[in-house]
């Protein structure tokens, strides 16, 4: 008698990464996004490049090397030695969110390679996290004498100063300004892996929906309301991308979807309307 073994689908593999907030396998989850483009990925190899990675590091230091010391050890070897940093040429090209592909060119976005800065920092047994900084994904480390904030992007350490002014663009434009400032401190708050996760997909979405890439908009899509099951709004911008791809079906089942949980939300005539449209069209 033989046994039929049918190996998962990627998104299958990213549900099974994703499903707990318990030990979520950050480096992991994220290097899987790239199987949607790169269907032969081998993700366990994507690892191991970065455990490579880590080993050379390793061996700069002394078992004994002090906070301080591993801190700009990492800088040094990943910054300057490595030469990572971001794709001032080409930022919005999705390979700049592919953890293979940002090993191999040394150019990302600020999150990819906060993500990879971050499994190297945490090899080091240094207290670092990625802040979900807005518009700029931040890295935070906690030191003996205080907390150090790196852009990802540069590798530069940020004063008060200076996150203040990237802040104030946001801060008008959202109208958290006067009575309705709020400390600097609640900008620099951890993001979880999860949160992540989100982002990454999210700079992603708007890249395939800018170019109506709508295939590789609903392979995200995919995974964002895998990822977060209860988040209504992906299940609209599901249905709208299987609309652009012409699976009407489809696009209703989603509109449906959203219109059944986001009783609140502003476009709800809008979506409504479109819906109907759609099922006259699935007939």
């Amino acid at each position: 008698m033989s046994l039929s073994i049918t190996a998962p689908t990627a998104l299958e593999y990213f549900g099974t990464l994703v499903q707990s907030d318990e030990q979520f396998p950050l480096l992991e989850a994220v290097a899987s996004l790239a199987q949607d483009e790169y269907p032969e990925l081998d993700v366990q190899q994507v690892l191991g490049d970065v455990d490579q990675l880590l080993a050379r590091l390793r061996r700069r230091l002394p078992a004994d090397a002090a906070p301080l010391q591993r801190l700009r050890a990492l800088n040094q070897f990943f910054f300057h030695d490595l030469s990572f940093g971001g794709n001032v040429n080409d930022y919005y090209d999705p390979d700049n969110s592919y953890l293979n592909a940002v090993l191999r060119t040394r150019r990302g976005i600020p999150i990819s390679l906060a993500v990879l800065w971050l499994e190297l920092a945490q090899g080091l047994h240094l207290h670092a996290r990625g802040v979900g900084f807005p518009g700029h994904f931040m890295l935070k480390v906690t030191m003996p004498k205080g907390q150090v904030v790196i852009d990802p992007f540069t590798g530069r350490s940020l004063s008060r100063e200076e996150l203040s002014e990237r802040l104030e663009p946001y801060k008008r434009s959202s109208g958290l300004v006067g009575e309705f400032d709020v400390p600097l401190g609640l900008y620099l708050q951890p993001a979880t892996p999860r949160e992540i996760i989100a982002r990454m997909l999210r700079n992603l979405k708007e890249i395939h929906h800018t170019q109506e890439d709508w295939q590789r908009a609903i392979a995200v899509q995919d995974r964002l309301v895998v990822l977060l099951p209860e988040a209504w709004g992906e299940y609209r911008d599901r249905g709208l991308a299987h609309a652009g791809q012409g699976n009407n079906a489809l696009a209703v089942r989603d509109l449906e979807i959203y219109l059944a949980h986001a009783e609140d939300a502003l476009d709800i005539d809008v979506i409504a309307e479109r819906c109907a449209t759609l099922r006259r069209a699935a007939g």
